[in-house]
């Protein structure tokens, strides 16, 4: 880790070391708010952000993200948990409690092209990517010396068709060993068993090199310059095991035209590529996604 990022992080953490957040989903009903609020003021917790979202005020689902300043959270962060649970239940909520200054632990997977994994540690090594960069998993051995000049591990392993289960059990060994909270599929060209995928719901981001529902699959750029599109874009999506079909977290596109070749597809696609992925996973560190059935509620 260099200098400028230690400190980056160092101030970071001394900065927001009484900051948490509170992110609820559960069917909307008068009094929610009242009751979380007036539940903080009672710990004597300041809320610095709120945001909020009901699908439908008569029987929707109701959304709430809270960030707010709590003396000495770390150490009282059970204690709320276990005070909190009773209102939980009264509104029947899905909830969790997460520490602002917690760190994910993070695994990227990658293959041959590196333009979305340079893209992470660039923004990780300048601080911008607040997760700890834990390993990366790569099918291929190209970009060892790039990954570990960062001072991160680098694990090669190879998949087949006839490897893939036994590949597949080396990557979940790996990612319990070092109790990863985010797996970052950086243009990652294997398709993830859905066993692999049950091993970490929610936890798995990948890129995919098209604006879906649009040109699923293998080589989407071909299919977008056969079609003539004017538009090509990038989506970032939670993993399921509907290819390409998870909840979709970020999406952004460029307007093209007759001149530009596969090639220039390519080319300005990967610009859209890892900046709608860091984009994504940025949201996803700082909790500012909640599932909602296939769909995300975004909190920007």
């Amino acid at each position: 880790m260099s200098e400028f990022r230690k400190r980056r992080i160092q101030s970071f953490l001394e900065k927001h070391q009484d900051r948490a957040r509170l992110l609820i989903s559960c069917p909307d009903q008068p009094g929610i708010v009242a009751a979380v609020t007036n539940f903080l003021y009672e710990r004597g917790a300041n809320i610095v952000e709120s945001n909020q979202y009901s699908t439908d005020p008569e029987g929707g689902t109701f959304f709430l993200r809270i960030e707010f300043d709590c003396p000495h959270i770390r150490v009282r962060k059970e204690e709320i948990e276990n005070e909190f649970s009773p209102i939980a239940e009264r509104f029947s909520m899905d909830w969790r409690l997460s520490l602002h200054t917690h760190l994910k632990k993070m695994a990227v997977f990658v293959s041959k092209e590196e333009h979305c994994l340079l893209e992470l540690l660039w923004e990780w090594q300048a601080g911008e990517l607040l997760a700890d960069f834990a390993l990366v998993i790569s099918n291929h051995e190209h970009m060892r010396e790039t990954v570990e000049s960062f001072g991160i591990p680098y694990y090669y392993i190879p998949v087949t068709k006839e490897t893939k289960q036994e590949a597949e059990q080396q990557q979940i060994a790996l990612l319990k060993q070092y109790d990863i909270d985010v797996i970052v599929l950086a243009r990652y060209m294997q398709i993830l068993s859905p066993s692999f995928v049950a091993q970490f719901p929610s936890k798995i981001i990948n890129i995919h090199h098209s604006f879906l529902p649009a040109f699923i699959g293998a080589r989407p750029y071909e299919q977008a310059y056969r079609r003539g599109v004017k538009l090509i874009g990038a989506t970032s999506h939670y993993v399921t095991d509907d290819l390409d079909e998870g909840p979709i977290i970020e999406q952004d596109v460029e307007r093209v035209d007759h001149k530009h070749h596969v090639e220039d597809l390519k080319r300005i696609g990967r610009i859209i590529e890892k900046t709608v992925l860091v984009r994504a996973l940025k949201w996803h560190l700082q909790d500012r996604v909640i599932i909602h059935g296939n769909k995300t509620i975004v909190f920007k």
